[in-house]
């Protein structure tokens, strides 16, 4: 507990200040194993998973994962909280207003549920979300996540490379692109019921985006599966592109040699361009990318980052685009 000198005297702490005793527990846990020469080699691992277990809320399935050794895979910035980061979303299929996926998705059914892999391919097929979660070792991976409407997150996502299940279905050598399909049910999803997109909702990247070991398909977040407004029961994860790139509830990848017309693509070309980078260079047509507004830090006072380019993955990601105009390839 702090105790603060002030002018008044002694100031008694606020609720923020006071340690809770849970953490105190596992400190004193903690210090046990470290009697027992036992913690060294278990100390940053068990930082993180005292983060997550702060962070998620322990009502979804859990879903472990490995620490993941991919380059550039894991950030040490302060985690978005599991409650900004599955209350605060963009998912049109329930509604353009960011509450609605959490407010509307409920209905969502996602057993059983299965993905047709087809076109380019050696191996097409439909394949069971059991079979593809068994493909390849979970990873868990913190990466930035930043909107094309300027704010950003950072989540601990759990999944694998999207190049694991490439290599499982052995594109032709004419592949060049990968098409991703959402599910569109105006049963259970509202928003497909509107007009402000035509559905369903279509992504794609060029065929070496999507073998890139950063391009995640990712199970689950925070430690558990993925709640069903950040799309369940899986979804894309392409960290150094605008969110609306990573596509959810991922019913069809489809191999082809001709690049996909994606959804933003068909309703507004002039806004939205096939590659979409995150770069603070370009900005959107109606406002700046220069500067980014963290969920979480929405203070009076708080400052608005510097946008990264490629959202901070330029190390691992620009040799991608070595020779290309990123002004007009956006």
């Amino acid at each position: 507990m702090l105790i603060r000198p002030t002018d008044r005297g002694y100031e008694h702490p606020t609720p923020s200040e006071i340690t809770p005793r849970a953490l105190v527990e596992n400190r004193r846990a903690w210090l046990a194993r470290l009697a027992t020469g036992a913690a060294g080699a278990a100390l940053a691992g068990w930082a993180a998973r005292d983060a997550l277990a702060q962070a998620a809320p322990g009502q979804l399935a859990p879903l472990p994962a490995v620490k993941s050794t991919v380059a550039g895979a894991t950030t040490m910035e302060k985690l978005t909280s599991y409650k900004d980061a599955s209350s605060y979303n963009n998912f049109y299929e329930f509604g353009t207003d960011k509450s609605d996926p959490a407010r509307l998705a409920g209905r969502l059914k996602t057993e059983p549920w299965s993905v047709q892999i087809d076109g380019l391919v050696k191996k097409p097929g439909r394949m069971a979300l059991e079979d593809l979660m068994k493909l390849a070792p979970m990873e868990e991976r913190i990466y930035r996540l930043r909107c094309v409407e300027g704010w950003s997150m950072v989540i601990p996502w759990v999944g694998y490379s999207l190049a694991e299940l490439i290599r499982h279905v052995e594109p032709l050598g004419s592949a060049r692109f990968v098409e991703f399909t959402t599910l569109a049910d105006p049963a259970t999803m509202p928003g497909v019921r509107s007009a402000v997109l035509d559905w369903p909702y279509v992504e794609g990247l060029r065929l070496d985006e999507a073998q890139h070991p950063l391009t995640l398909l990712a199970f689950g977040m925070y430690g558990e599966v993925l709640p069903k407004q950040n799309g369940a029961p899986l979804r894309l994860v392409v960290p150094w592109k605008y969110g609306f790139k990573s596509a959810k509830s991922l019913v069809r990848i489809r191999f082809t040699d001709r690049q996909p017309v994606t959804a933003w693509g068909r309703a507004a070309p002039q806004e939205y361009g096939f590659y979409s980078n995150v770069n603070p260079n370009v900005d959107h047509p109606r406002w700046s990318q220069a500067t980014e507004r963290r969920i979480g830090e929405d203070g009076l006072f708080a400052k608005k980052r510097k946008t990264l380019l490629f959202n901070g993955y330029e190390a691992q990601v620009a040799s991608l685009y070595a020779g290309m105009d990123l002004k007009a390839n956006f």
